[in-house]
């Protein structure tokens, strides 16, 4: 009982220890400003490709807002899929708009990813052209 008592306490302070010494990355203003313009631009690019996912995922979600009858769920999805594209904010605009807003020292704790959601909700308010990719120059 006491070999098992003391493994016990043993992988308590070892992960303990792993979990303290890991370092959180935050990612915010500060993580921001120390990214090179290669790395904000794959930033931006994997972030829009990340919410073309979730935006595709919400077909089940429709299909099951179809089968329970659940009411509203359709323009609930659809405002979702809203506020998940980055249609309307191209990465060249994105990485401008975030270079600008992090610029200013009060918004460096802001979060990365609410940032670019914020983003992109003021440009589909603004009516910012659409974002136009190479295949359809």
């Amino acid at each position: 009982m006491k070999k098992f008592v003391a493994g016990v306490m043993l992988g308590f302070i070892a992960s303990w220890t792993v979990a303290f010494a890991a370092a959180s990355v935050g990612h915010n203003g500060m993580f921001w400003n120390r990214l090179s313009t290669p790395a904000k631009d794959g930033y931006v690019n994997g972030y829009s490709d990340a919410m073309k996912v979730s935006v595709g995922q919400l077909d089940s979600l429709q299909i099951a807002a179809d089968m329970f009858h659940w009411k509203g769920g359709h323009k609930i999805i659809k405002q979702l899929s809203r506020e998940l594209s980055m249609a309307d904010l191209s990465p060249n605009q994105a990485v401008s708009r975030l270079n600008s807003l992090y610029s200013n020292p009060k918004y460096s704790e802001l979060d990365l990813g609410q940032a670019l959601q914020l983003l992109t909700l003021r440009a589909g308010e603004t009516g910012l052209p659409a974002r136009r990719d190479s295949h359809n120059k």
